[in-house]
């Protein structure tokens, strides 16, 4: 079997509100290493405003990572003011139906992002 995301992009903020309406996608959950933050542990530039664009569109947006972490994703929440799940063990169900919990949405209308697909794009 082979795994392949239905949508590669270089950076997170290449998603855009017209790429997430032409879906149908009402909702985001986003890892946070390698995909909001960079191998220094330094937020992406731009990704706060990135985030508040979305937001003003009506996207719901949730850090969904499995980081023990808590005070990296944390800040990283606090920073892009986003709500957040962290050791969410991904990729089974439990930490992804509790986002959908969170964020209100029908699971086919939220889209996950990451950098690794066996935990943060294999469906769900």
């Amino acid at each position: 079997m082979i795994f392949y995301p239905n949508i590669y992009l270089n950076n997170v903020k290449e998603i855009k509100i017209e790429l997430l309406k032409e879906n149908n996608i009402k909702g985001l959950l986003l890892d946070v290493d390698n995909t909001l933050i960079d191998f220094n542990l330094k937020v992406l530039e731009g990704s706060k405003e990135w985030c508040e664009d979305l937001k003003k569109e009506g996207i719901k947006i949730c850090i969904l990572s499995n980081t023990n972490k808590i005070e990296k994703v944390k800040r990283v929440a606090k920073e892009l003011d986003l709500q957040y799940i962290n050791f969410a063990k991904k990729p089974f169900k439990k930490g992804f139906k509790k986002a959908i919990k969170l964020l209100d949405l029908d699971a086919k209308n939220i889209a996950t992002v990451g950098d690794q697909i066996m935990t943060d794009v294999l469906r769900w």
